[in-house]
């Protein structure tokens, strides 16, 4: 009686593999399953896709900071740099300027009376404007100051023969109307239309001229910025030299002195840290052909790596996102990045000598190129051919975060000590040194027989001059429709 096929095990529709040499389902010689038994694979180093070309930390020239803190001193400054205001939303109508934000505007920097400010923010009027709306126009009364809260407005001016030229683009956060301060009859200097429908916080003059009338600190802190604004300075806003060219005969030269900013900054090294664990039984057997604890420290340092390029664009303290002056900053004409942004982005400095983009951002400016029959070049740097825009390289940096409106910056950095530019901070020759500023330690071995190292790297970054970074801000990524 024969037995079903199903009661020897379950039913498969493929075959049962055989061996590679068999007379009549009989094995004749060794097959390679069993003879890999004897043998020794080949084996690659651990993997890890998380490793970036890191760029920007081979850019930058690095300073040995042996005191673990760098001090950069500046001449002194008259002009008060411009800083963007926060809000608080609470639905389309109950939008609120965030009181101490206030002080990020030229006039109130160094304003400490809360109370004050806070009675200046409940002052603000919420404003809705359309696309195509002209707020005001060149050499009309400034009867309204103004806080962007959304929405992209474009300054633009009569030209020499008439036309409109466009001179800026104002974006969330800017304000317009500030100038004003210390003038008895402030008019626009520039006309200004909303490109897309936005939100404005509006504040009426005349409150500003109420409050300074009834607030006597407001109205010495006010008349102090006024009269700072007419003390000589450079183009640039620092403490002007007095100089004497042209003349003839012997007349009696000016005298004076460089003064120095008296409360310089001071940027102290970072860190980034992690305990990498081996246990001894790993470390004492597990060796051949490739050292486990080797491969486990090199890992864990790409991973440092990564972080800390992270940290040098997006750290709060030091970061070039956070850490860029204001006045360094441009928004997108149209939103996607074109050449004509990123020419003005070239010229807002000397001697640029790298952009760093996400590589959607590089790949968003290059079809914009292509709209316009554009070749960019190339640059050779380290042996790899760069994209290059105007002979500056184009690095690629995914530390540079796309909003969830889809939207990224590009950036464009001077370098070096002898540029006034950027530079890395770090430390050579700490304990136990394993690269250049990041040293491995041993932390012993504890009673489960787990070997223990600290890993850790310290940076930091260093911007000399405002104008040695320049940031091209709301970049659209996206692909538009043709």
């Amino acid at each position: 009686m024969s037995v079903p096929e199903s009661a020897t095990g379950p039913a498969t529709d493929e075959p049962e593999p055989q061996p590679e040499s068999s007379v009549d389902g009989q094995l004749t010689s060794l097959s390679t399953r069993a003879a890999r038994q004897l043998a020794t694979t080949t084996k690659s180093a651990p993997q890890m896709q998380a490793i970036s070309s890191r760029w920007l930390l081979r850019a930058l020239p690095w300073v040995d900071v042996k005191g673990g803190t760098y001090r950069v001193n500046r001449r002194l400054t008259l002009r008060v740099g411009r800083g963007r205001v926060q809000f608080e939303q609470n639905g389309a109508d109950d939008i609120k300027v965030i009181p101490e934000t206030l002080t990020e505007l030229p006039p109130l920097r160094g304003y400490s009376d809360n109370g004050v400010l806070k009675e200046i923010a409940t002052r603000f009027r919420v404003r809705e404007v359309r696309a195509g709306q002209v707020l005001f126009e060149a050499g009309q009364p400034v009867t309204e100051t103004y806080l962007v809260v959304h929405g992209r407005f474009t300054r633009y001016a009569a030209g020499k023969y008439g036309e409109e030229e466009v001179i800026g683009v104002v974006s969330g956060g800017d304000q317009m109307g500030d100038e004003g301060i210390g003038q008895r009859d402030p008019l626009w200097l520039s006309s200004v239309r909303a490109e897309t429908a936005g939100v404005l916080l509006a504040l009426p003059w005349d409150v500003v001229t109420e409050f300074t009338g009834r607030v006597p600190s407001l109205a010495a802190h006010l008349e102090a910025y006024a009269e700072r604004q007419k003390l000589p300075m450079n183009r640039k806003g620092e403490a002007d030299v007095p100089l004497q060219a042209g003349h003839v005969g012997e007349p009696t030269l000016n005298s004076g002195f460089v003064d120095y900013d008296l409360a310089p900054r001071e940027y102290e090294l970072s860190l980034t840290q992690t305990v990498l664990k081996v246990h001894t039984r790993v470390a004492d057997l597990y060796n051949n052909p490739m050292n486990q604890t080797e491969e486990q420290l090199r890992l864990t340092v790409e991973e440092i790596r990564e972080r800390q390029e992270w940290e040098l664009v997006n750290n709060r303290e030091f970061g070039l996102l956070h850490n860029a002056d204001y006045g360094q900053r441009i928004s997108t004409f149209t939103g996607p990045p074109t050449p004509d942004d990123m020419d003005e982005l070239l010229s807002m400095r000397r001697r640029t000598k790298l952009f760093l983009a996400h590589p959607k951002a590089i790949a968003a400016f290059f079809r914009q190129c292509n709209r316009r029959g554009l070749v960019p070049g190339t640059a050779t740097v380290e042996g790899h051919e760069i994209p290059a825009w105007r002979g500056v390289p184009i690095f690629p940096c995914n530390k540079l975060p796309v909003t969830q409106q889809h939207t990224s910056s590009i950036v464009a950095l001077r370098t070096g000590e002898s540029d006034q530019g950027v530079i890395g901070l770090y430390q050579t020759g700490i304990p136990e040194e394993f690269q250049p500023g990041l040293n491995v330690r041993f932390m012993g071995i504890d009673t489960a027989a787990i070997i223990r190292y600290l890993v850790t790297a310290y940076y930091s970054m260093a911007i000399l001059v405002p104008d040695a970074v320049g940031i091209l801000e709301n970049v659209q990524i996206g692909r538009t429709a043709e």
